[in-house]
């Protein structure tokens, strides 16, 4: 039995396991798909007013209110499964681990095909890890074909990624944006432009990223980036991560898809497998199941 068949067969399994505490944790259910939350209402973006404020502010109560990871004291599932998927992905990014993988800290968020919760999962990743004492985080929307983090976040896509690729912004730091989180920035994916796949393949594209992973030495960067089946844009985006996790659904998500997907990344990377709205009958958790190669690491 294969590593995923393996982690699927945990998921359906295991039904008893609690949330009461961090290091009890074992589990991720990341409860909504981007299709859901599309179809819900978003707040007006809020910009910048005067200087030394952020660039966007985040509502925070509206991302809790949709299910998110928020930074209050409130002891909620959705924070403690993202607690336990960020340390793996902190550990890959600087512990030991990180000197066998190239551009550790580059962590790429897809699925195998649209609608598994793959933007859901980038953006509260994203949230998580930005709650850290001594770790900054940069979340990239790369899915320039369906840019969703800005809309997920309540926030509209203006100019982004792809105005910097084209050479209409001079500078990346004219389309990061800063928020009313101290330690999360973001870029989103900008304008739909026929050219994307070059763009995203370009030489500037990898300076950019190569910039990300050494400039700053306690950042993570998050991209979400398109589905892995049939878009030529994410095998690029594959070969610029050090890191990858994998969404998909239970019940939707076939198993010889997730194989495909697999094969279409790089083999070195650290692989990450998060199976989404995996509620039991009895509203158990699902399974978060993680592995590097062929080894398992957690």
């Amino acid at each position: 039995m294969s590593t995923i068949e393996k982690a699927l067969a945990k998921n359906r399994s295991d039904k008893s396991i609690e949330t009461s505490g961090e290091n009890d944790v074992k589990v991720a259910d990341t409860h909504e798909t981007q299709a859901e939350l599309n179809a819900k209402d978003v707040p007006s973006e809020e910009i910048r007013k005067s200087e030394g404020e952020p660039d966007i502010v985040l509502d925070m109560e509206y991302l809790s209110q949709k299910g998110m990871v928020d930074h209050s004291a409130e002891r909620r599932i959705i924070n403690e499964e993202f607690r336990t998927i960020k340390r793996k992905v902190i550990s890959n990014a600087f512990g030991p681990l990180a000197k066998t993988l190239e551009r550790s800290n580059i962590v790429m968020v897809t699925s195998s095909k649209p609608g598994e919760g793959k933007t859901f999962s980038a953006v509260n990743l994203a949230l998580s890890i930005a709650s850290e004492q001594d770790k900054t985080v940069l979340l990239v929307d790369a899915d320039v074909l369906r840019p969703n983090v800005m809309k997920t976040l309540g926030l509209k896509n203006k100019e982004g990624l792809i105005e910097y690729l084209l050479g209409e912004k001079s500078s990346v730091a004219d389309v990061m944006k800063s928020t009313n989180i101290p330690n999360l920035k973001i870029i989103g994916a900008g304008k739909p432009h026929r050219l994307s796949n070059e763009l995203l393949a370009s030489e500037i594209m990898q300076k950019t990223i190569d910039e990300f992973s050494t400039r700053y030495k306690d950042r993570i960067v998050i991209i979400d980036t398109p589905p892995l089946l049939g878009i030529n844009e994410t095998s690029v985006l594959a070969n610029l991560a050090g890191q990858a996790l994998l969404v998909c659904e239970e019940g939707k998500s076939k198993l010889h898809d997730i194989k495909n997907a697999v094969a279409h990344l790089d083999p070195n990377m650290a692989i990450g497998i998060v199976v989404n709205k995996s509620l039991s009958n009895d509203q158990s958790p699902g399974y978060y199941g993680y592995y590097y190669g062929n080894n398992e690491t957690g």
